[in-house]
């Protein structure tokens, strides 16, 4: 089996179950082979040249079902071949679907005013399951499978197997320039005495500057948890010149570097936020890099795209040249979910050349502005809470990694501080009620 069809399948069956059950899963159509395998998942030809890549790959709604779980190459059947299960629900075409953003390359005309392929427009959410991760679904229908031809499967945790706390740094500061003074007097007509003493007097009257309370409230939850398992991560802009990329801000600044050390106190890691325009210019990534290192003094493995703007799935390769290991942009912004499908982090498969990279995308579950905003989720306090404690009850099932997007500018709008806190508070409770138990 080609490379990308072995993770594929080990990562369905997870880390945790032993080398010889891998290999007793197969992938293919040749009845010759079968007895080399307990169970052969049949492949619907969605890799075929003949239609890989076109159109006509796109499934059409409604899709068909295994135990009640969407399937979107395959069908139900499952016959006994000998000693071989031959499931005809093609999961690994399913899989490989979701988690390399295959649709997005396919349907290269369907994007929003930033250029990114919109959630409502996905697969999923036009088939109302984005809060489900479907991967994580068929890897537990594979197991179940295993289980029934008698394969001793160990017990799993149902929990969080990781938990990303993470902010991105788009308006450090309201006022600590003097083009912000400019701002507040010229347009917001305040005080040029009260502007200035703003500005110059201490960093913690600034009500952007917020992150003191962030660290404390991320550090309760991470000893609660462990700090092993629970990260807080801060994602810092280090160039972009387009609108979206403003305001601007010295890296090297005595307030920047205030930051920067508040964040080594908390032990918070620090990630490339590239800018709007290396989402459409994606070599500036390497630049924007090796800034952000300059400044910190630390080696810079984590990206987050601003705007969420990865626009192409194949432009992930530039963040591999600029030597990032880990990537945590893939949600949507304009609905909260499964972008990939799956609730863990999970090796990039280049969808148009088919090679498994050592990329790690990192999925992300609930980004603060796509459920308040009017142009997104519109949610109310209400319906967001309710929202998010599917997400994250989802992703403790299946032992998958949470993680949160708060912006420090959005803990001064409506209800996203006391949001964010109520999470916090889900997340210890969910660790705390969720049983040790194998898969059901």
């Amino acid at each position: 089996m080609k490379d990308f069809i072995q993770y594929i399948i080990r990562f369905l069956l997870g880390d945790e179950i032993p080398g010889e059950l891998i290999t007793a899963v197969g992938y293919t159509d040749d009845p010759r082979l079968y007895n080399k395998y307990s169970i052969v998942i049949y492949p619907s030809g969605f890799f075929d040249s003949s239609i890989y890549g076109k159109p006509a790959s796109i499934p059409a709604l409604p899709l068909k079902e295994i135990d009640k779980i969407p399937l979107l190459f395959g069908n139900s059947e499952e016959e006994m071949v000998n000693d071989t299960l031959v499931l005809h629900a093609d999961i690994v075409a399913s899989t490989f679907f979701l988690i390399t953003r295959y649709e997005e390359m396919v349907k290269r005309s369907v994007r929003d005013e930033h250029g990114r392929f919109p959630g409502k427009e996905s697969l999923p959410g036009r088939g109302r399951f984005i809060q489900r991760p479907l991967v994580e679904e068929y890897g537990l229908y594979l197991r179940n499978k295993l289980r029934q031809l008698g394969a001793n499967l160990p017990k799993e945790k149902l929990r969080f197997r990781k938990i990303y706390l993470t902010h991105d740094v788009d308006v450090p500061f309201y006022c600590r320039t003097w083009k912000q003074v400019l701002r507040e007097v010229v347009i917001n007509k305040k005080s040029l005495v009260e502007t200035v003493r703003l500005k110059t007097g201490n960093l913690t009257d600034d009500q952007y500057y917020i992150f003191p309370w962030i660290f404390e409230e991320n550090e309760k939850i991470r000893k609660r948890t462990g700090k092993k398992r629970c990260k807080t991560i801060c994602f810092f802009k280090a160039g972009g010149n387009t609108k979206q990329d403003k305001p601007s801000f010295r890296l090297t600044s005595c307030d920047m570097k205030s930051l920067f050390s508040l964040a080594n106190t908390y032990g918070v890691e620090t990630g490339l936020h590239s800018s709007y325009q290396a989402g459409m210019t994606p070599e500036l990534i390497i630049k924007e890099k090796k800034h952000l290192e300059t400044a910190t003094g630390k080696k810079i493995r984590l990206n987050r795209h601003h705007f969420l703007s990865c626009r192409e799935p194949e432009h992930l390769t530039f963040i591999q040249k600029a030597g990032i290991e880990h990537d945590f942009s893939l949600g949507y912004a304009d609905i909260a979910g499964f972008r990939l499908g799956t609730c863990r982090a999970v090796r990039w498969i280049n969808p148009a050349t088919r090679n498994l990279t050592s990329l790690v995308l990192h999925p992300l579950t609930i980004m603060d502005c796509s459920l308040s905003e009017k142009k997104y989720m519109n949610l109310s306090y209400e319906e967001a809470l309710a929202y998010c404690e599917k997400l994250i009850s989802q992703t403790a099932r299946f032992r998958g990694d949470l993680t949160l997007l708060w912006h420090n500018t959005s803990l001064q709008t409506g209800y996203l501080k006391q949001l964010y806190f109520d999470l916090l508070n889900r997340v210890t409770l969910q660790e705390s009620s969720t049983p040790s138990k194998a898969d059901e």
